[in-house]
């Protein structure tokens, strides 16, 4: 099972009433935090609303996802209006320019009118019978299963060049940790030197400090020099990211709280550091983490 993305589109397109009605389903989808949608249905199928949103929701877990219907009724099978309105309105508007112009225009024909765009249109019929009705209903929501499954499709191909890009950023958060773990100044002996040198530091500055207070501030610099609890929890959290990818989506939500956890210990081991090298590890560690959690935002 692999991980889907968030971004995807898909369109889908069929005839219903034994032809009388076209339709095309376009369905476009982005990243978001939950299950976001959005539609967009012709003038009197708006009823179609709750079934389209369970469909959508029984499809898809996460991500911003807009449903485009158009739906077209053949001539043939509709006939055509006059959009009065709009036909007085032009007649109107000519007999004014050309009173305007004394008589050097003349008054639009009906012939040139009828030519307007929008003064006549194709009659869009509701079926007369219920069941036509639900045969338009059913040929719709066919459509949009066909479109949502496609759409899944898009999304999980997405989501497999996705994948193989996170896994490449563990490998190098991965490599870059057992870099760190191999470093020079997280090796004992040079732990041990520095904790000396600062425990020496002390005594040179409070020559009145007594035993308790010597071994706590001792055990407090040792726990500031000592990175190894970073990089195990480091380790650990790497796994678990590989886990996740391996049981795929969704698990967005879970790897970008799984990133915030990558981010506090590159910032631990940072703050940590006295050593240019290991600093520039965790520098470099922190910029895969960035790219990391930002291909994560993306992931269903």
């Amino acid at each position: 099972m692999g991980i889907n993305s968030m971004t995807g589109f898909a369109r889908s397109e069929g005839l219903a009433l034994s032809g009388a009605l076209s339709w095309v389903w376009e369905l476009r989808s982005v990243n978001g935090k939950g299950l976001d949608v959005r539609l967009r249905l012709p003038s009197g199928l708006e009823a179609l609303e709750p079934k389209v949103r369970k469909a959508a929701a029984d499809h898809l877990a996460r991500g911003n996802v807009t449903l485009n219907l158009q739906v077209t009724y053949t001539g043939s099978a509709s006939g055509y209006r006059v959009n009065e309105d709009f036909l007085d309105a032009l007649i109107d508007l000519s007999k004014r320019k050309a009173a305007d112009h004394a008589g050097g225009v003349g008054v639009a024909n009906l012939d040139g009118l009828f030519a307007v765009k929008g003064v006549v249109e194709v009659a869009d019929p509701e079926p007369k019978s219920e069941q036509d009705r639900q045969a338009r209903t059913d040929a719709l929501l066919a459509g949009l299963d066909q479109a949502l499954g496609a759409l899944v499709e898009a999304r999980a191909g997405e989501g497999s060049h996705l994948a193989v890009l996170l896994s490449a950023q563990l490998d190098q958060m991965e490599a870059l940790a057992d870099q760190a773990a191999r470093s020079a100044a997280t090796q004992p002996d040079a732990l041990k030197a520095r904790i000396k040198s600062q425990v020496d530091a002390l005594l040179d500055g409070a020559q009145s400090l007594s035993e308790d207070r010597l071994m706590q501030e001792a055990a407090l610099l040792a726990t500031k020099a000592d990175v190894r609890e970073e990089l195990d929890r480091l380790s650990a959290h790497i796994a678990q990211g590989r886990d996740q990818l391996a049981q795929g989506s969704p698990c967005g939500r879970r790897m970008e709280f799984l990133s915030q956890e990558f981010n506090r210990e590159a910032n631990t081991l940072c703050s940590k550091s006295s050593d240019a090298d290991l600093t520039s590890i965790g520098l470099e560690l922190k910029a895969v983490i960035d790219q990391f959690r930002e291909q994560i935002q993306n992931v269903e």
